[in-house]
């Protein structure tokens, strides 16, 4: 991380389902950043995330007695274009990369749904209500659907010139399992600096991956090409790299040596404390580590909104980076 990491400490990362309270719709917030870095690291994430995930889609058709798109079936209301679009509405979650094909057999009068698909133990269909169309009295139909697993988007028409079957009708697929990515770049602050950034990202997916798993892949996979930028693991310019052991030093005073003339200040923010007892602690006039340490269990106590909890929060903190309270009875 950046130098300036250590003046407004380590980022904290949080979670929040949406409004459904499901799995597959969240929003992601992490806090506080340098300047710029709310962009560029939201920027990053929603491109991944709209083009990189890999996730199940249907790739093609084949209906009995069916030649071309651009006819009806014998009893069926809609027609076959309408039946293709259908399918591609299809939401599917395909555990093994290798083609499936999914065969479904009706006869009228019917309402077929998605349920009605007959599929293997490698395919789980996640809108089994989805209407696909009708079969009316004396109609049917016999179809052999084609799922695969892959990444982006591919065109029927591609597939169509390097692979023409008679009878064989392809869908254009997309494959990625993310249905909407957003994100915002707000203000944030950590004591005298207003010129930080909050990355606010929300994610909705089609179930396939849930959010926090399409948000993993997505990290994972920018990560695995930034390596290629500093694989010798060299560090330059260290001193400019956060070290959080530098960030909180334990200023210890020999006898007899005079008092330095300026005393360091480190924001309290970094500690990451929760925010009731933080905003006690800013109340009450403690704004750095090094104050904080001169307070004793009993001054603590007595400020507005400071309880045990928060007391206990404090010393288990401070402990982490080999600190203490005051002692009672200190000048």
């Amino acid at each position: 991380m950046h130098i300036i990491q250590e003046e407004i400490g380590l980022p904290v990362f949080s979670s929040a389902k949406g409004t459904k309270g499901d799995d597959t719709h969240v929003v992601f917030t992490i806090a506080p950043l340098p300047p710029g870095f709310g962009m560029t690291l939201g920027n990053a994430l929603r491109r991944v995330l709209l083009s990189s995930l890999p996730g199940a889609a249907v790739t093609s058709v084949r209906i009995d007695g069916v030649q071309h798109e651009y006819t009806t079936i014998k009893g069926v209301k809609e027609s076959v274009v309408d039946i293709m679009l259908t399918l591609k509405q299809l939401k599917l979650r395909k555990h093994s990369k290798d083609a499936e094909t999914i065969t479904l057999d009706v006869k009228g009068p019917k309402q077929v749904k998605a349920s009605d698909l007959k599929v293997s133990s490698d395919i789980d269909i996640l809108n089994p209500d989805l209407p696909l169309f009708t079969v009316e009295k004396g109609g049917s139909v016999s179809m052999h659907v084609t799922v695969e697993k892959g990444v982006g988007y591919e065109s029927a028409a591609e597939r169509n010139k390097q692979h023409h079957e008679p009878g064989l009708m392809y869908v254009d697929a997309v494959f990625s399992p993310v249905e909407r990515v957003r994100y915002e770049v707000e203000a944030a602050r950590v004591g005298q600096r207003t010129d930080l950034d909050k990355l606010v990202m929300e994610v909705k997916t089609n179930g396939s991956l849930n959010a926090e798993e399409a948000m993993q892949f997505a990290s994972q996979l920018l990560q695995s090409y930034f390596k290629y930028f500093g694989s010798d693991q060299k560090t330059v310019e260290p001193e400019f790299m956060a070290d959080f052991s530098r960030a909180a030093p334990v200023a210890v005073e020999e006898p007899g040596t005079a008092a330095p003339a300026k005393e360091s200040y480190t924001p309290i923010e970094i500690l990451n404390l929760s925010p009731r007892t933080l905003n006690s602690l800013i109340n009450a006039g403690v704004g750095s580590i090094e104050q904080l340490t001169k307070c004793t269990e009993s001054m603590l106590s007595n400020f507005r909104g400071f309880g045990a909890k928060a007391l206990d929060e404090v010393k288990e903190t401070l402990a982490t980076r080999g600190l203490t309270l005051g002692e009672e009875g200190e000048e």
